[in-house]
């Protein structure tokens, strides 16, 4: 069993590092000096390899690992962006043949260069690669992201719905990416003990000077706020010494605050060599030892905060910040009605009851369709008809009943469980749109269907597969002995 698999299980705190791998001979030199530590404050320490956040010039995670050695508790990072199934079954078999076999699985922020105007980009996105790596690792250590940094309703609540997807998956653990504000780390631990079969969830961390936060804001999905940013900046003004020293002591007192709400762990970014890793070490166990209660620690937090003659930091981007239980957001009269005029037409021709879906099913199940001419020309008129509606990009196995009529390709990375964690306030991360799974949100909600967006898992679609009617299929695949859904009145009811 692995340190990590062993630590989680074991209920004792752990960090992971994170490791950008890099060429440079000096980076993984400094990184090798902390791997081979292997702790931090009497804690296991374990390195995680990143996928896909740096220069194209970075090393791959299977790369980095090599270059450190093959330490066998490496938990190596995945992410799906412009990547297929077989993509992430040739890094699992590469790292089986290593002895690897603890994989991060993650959507991935936006692959530059990606323009939604441009040709499209589709993302393998965690819930489907959690199905894929479960069926093949049965029994691998497996994690996901949760973003519950979020301040408005539909974003917020679709990040918990979708992070329940993950665990349904088949996520032994998930991780929270970057972000500051205690409120939503007591939050997201307080949903997670709610759930049913708990998992132990760590926490992302990095020391925080006035260069890093202007780069982290624009990193999709991280808070930066203004007064965080002004009294990082008057740190800095003080001097560089100084700032670098706060830093590292915030650094630490969150790590403290993490193990008093009952995270299992710390996923630490940004400690690149081991004279850094020593000194969060001696701020660790001089605020270890400090702080016994999690009111303590909130004010200790908030008190690291402040500076004479600074603003007092606040650590959510408008006042009027939404909380987990608070529910008051409801669909447009436009969306309602659009929602019950598709879902009366796929009542009508795809339910396979009544004599129109009747008729149109043994239409589409009949053998000319089989022929290529006659396949291109079905496909040409499923898209005529669909795009506008909705804006199809005929996937080949229509999802609409199940994203609520919202289509999966309007979003573009083309996700259908879930939303990624880029979003802003329901702002897309390419920022021309609204995120369409806030959207597909208020929806769920009005048309009390919010368990659908918690339940079904959407299987990804195969290049092969792209590009064709997905209307021959619906009437001829057994598609109800794997996608079955309740619905509201709890008896099952197929999807589009």
């Amino acid at each position: 069993m692995s340190a990590l698999k062993q630590a989680l299980d074991d209920g004792r705190f752990v960090c992971v590092l994170e490791i950008i791998p890099q060429q440079s001979p000096a980076r993984l030199a400094g990184l090798g000096r902390i791997v081979q530590r292997g702790h931090l404050a009497g804690w296991p320490l374990l390195p995680a390899f990143a996928d896909r956040v740096g220069a194209h010039s970075d090393l791959s995670p299977l790369e980095g690992v090599g270059a450190l050695g093959d330490p066998a508790a490496s938990l190596l990072h995945f992410s799906g962006k412009d990547r297929e199934r077989a993509d992430l079954l040739r890094q699992m078999a590469a790292m089986k043949t290593r002895g690897l076999n603890q994989l991060l699985l993650l959507s991935g922020d936006r692959l530059p260069g990606h323009d939604p105007g441009g040709a499209a980009v589709r993302y393998l996105e965690s819930v489907s690669a959690l199905q894929i790596a479960r069926e093949h690792g049965p029994d691998w250590l497996l994690g996901a992201a949760l973003n519950p940094f979020k301040y408005r309703e539909e974003e917020g609540g679709a990040q918990y719905l979708k992070a329940r997807k993950k665990l349904l998956a088949g996520a032994d653990f998930l991780t929270l990416q970057l972000g500051f504000d205690a409120a939503k780390h007591v939050e997201a631990q307080a949903w997670m003990r709610a759930q049913h079969g708990m998992k132990p969830m760590l926490a992302c961390v990095m020391s925080l000077t006035d260069k890093r936060a202007a780069a982290l804001r624009a990193v999709p999905g991280v808070v930066i706020t203004d007064t965080m940013r002004e009294l990082l900046a008057r740190e800095q003004d003080v001097s560089q010494a100084l700032a670098a020293r706060r830093g590292i002591e915030r650094l630490a007192l969150q790590i403290v605050g993490l193990r008093l709400m009952g995270y299992a762990g710390a996923h630490v970014s940004g400690v690149h060599r081991l004279d850094e890793l020593l000194l969060l070490e001696q701020a660790l166990i001089a605020q270890r030892d400090r702080i016994t209660s999690l009111a303590e620690w909130l004010e200790q937090w908030h008190a690291s905060w402040r500076m004479p003659g600074a603003p007092q930091v606040g650590f959510t981007p408008d006042a009027s910040a939404w909380e987990l239980g608070r529910s008051d957001v409801t669909a447009t009269r436009r969306e309602r009605l659009r929602y019950a005029l598709f879902s009366t037409m796929h009542r009508q021709f795809f339910s396979r009851r009544g004599w129109l879906s009747k008729a149109f099913g043994w239409s589409m199940t009949r053998p000319i369709w089989q022929a290529a001419v006659a396949a291109h020309a079905l496909h040409a008129v499923e898209r005529m008809v669909k795009r506008p509606l909705v804006g199809c990009d005929t996937c080949g196995s229509c999802r609409l009943q199940e994203t609520l009529y919202v289509c999966p390709e309007t979003c573009p990375k083309g996700l259908a469980n879930g939303p990624c964690g880029g979003t802003r306030l329901n702002r897309c991360e390419f920022d021309d749109r609204e995120c369409v799974h806030s959207v597909k949100y208020r929806i769920a909600k009005s048309a009390d269907q919010l368990p659908v967006l918690e339940q079904v898992l959407i299987p990804c679609i195969e290049a092969a597969d792209r590009y064709r009617s997905s209307w021959p299929a619906w009437f001829t695949q057994r598609r109800e002995e794997t996608r079955v859904r309740p619905s509201a009145c709890g008896s099952p009811e197929l999807p589009p």
